[in-house]
């Protein structure tokens, strides 16, 4: 009888993941379908700089283009969505206090999202651009395809954008307990190594770039273990106060 119960516990708790999913996959589309309404006037401002030297190499080319400008705008709006439903599904086992940190965190998931798009794309972009745009001068005449500069664009700021979640998510674990500052610490080095490993995967294949990425992401960890130290002090005073 207790394996039943066990086994439908589990049947339960699937079926609510599922549910949740396919409220979070149903927000991205309608995001994404609202997102593309957009798109050419979005697309008509990232280009601005650009003097219209962007071409196609075929029809679906600049379909693709909306398509990823819309899907960058479905994230933003999915991120809280994402959280409220993670918050729903783990809420049960979490304490009371742990309920409202946990819920305190999800606004900021949607601004760091943002702070980190915005770091990656008016101070990251810019700079390998100019980089790249000064190594060709006066050799080659340089045309860029619709696509090709867009995915370029996606590189150097959609990874800025899900990194830049790392210290909501370290301090929102860090109050639940999974994780402290000593932990942080210790997993310093191969923290390193793996974004290290992302810096270089996503950024065009230049010292310069990989540099201008690698930097804000070691110094974004240092300030997680920072914040880490904050959550972890107020919690054990908390803890000898009760």
């Amino acid at each position: 009888m207790a394996q039943q119960d066990q086994e439908l516990q589990v049947i339960t708790h699937l079926e609510e993941m599922r549910r949740r999913l396919i409220v979070t996959l149903c927000s991205f589309l309608v995001a994404l379908a609202a997102a593309f309404l957009y798109a050419k006037p979005i697309y008509a401002w990232l280009v601005r700089d650009m003097e219209g030297r962007l071409t196609v190499l075929g029809p679906t080319d600049l379909l693709w283009v909306y398509l990823m400008i819309s899907g960058v705008f479905a994230i933003a709006v999915t991120i809280p969505v994402a959280g409220i439903q993670t918050w729903g599904f783990v809420k049960p086992a979490l304490k009371p206090d742990e309920r409202r940190a946990a819920l305190a965190f999800i606004p900021a998931l949607a601004v760091l999202f943002a702070a980190g798009i915005s770091f990656g794309y008016f101070v990251l972009f810019p700079m390998v651009l100019s980089f790249m745009k000064e190594m060709a001068q006066d050799q080659v005449l340089m045309m860029y395809t619709a696509d090709k500069y867009f995915r370029f664009m996606l590189n150097l700021t959609l990874p800025f954008g899900l990194l830049f979640e790392m210290p909501a998510i370290v301090m929102f674990l860090t109050k639940i307990g999974l994780i402290n500052p000593v932990k942080l610490a210790k997993a310093r080095k191969v923290a390193y190594f793996v974004l290290v490993v992302v810096s270089i995967m996503v950024t065009p294949p230049d010292f310069i770039s990989d540099i201008l990425v690698i930097i804000p992401l070691l110094l974004l960890y240092e300030f997680s273990i920072s914040l880490s130290k904050w959550v972890y002090k107020k919690k054990l005073t908390l803890a000898a106060e009760s």
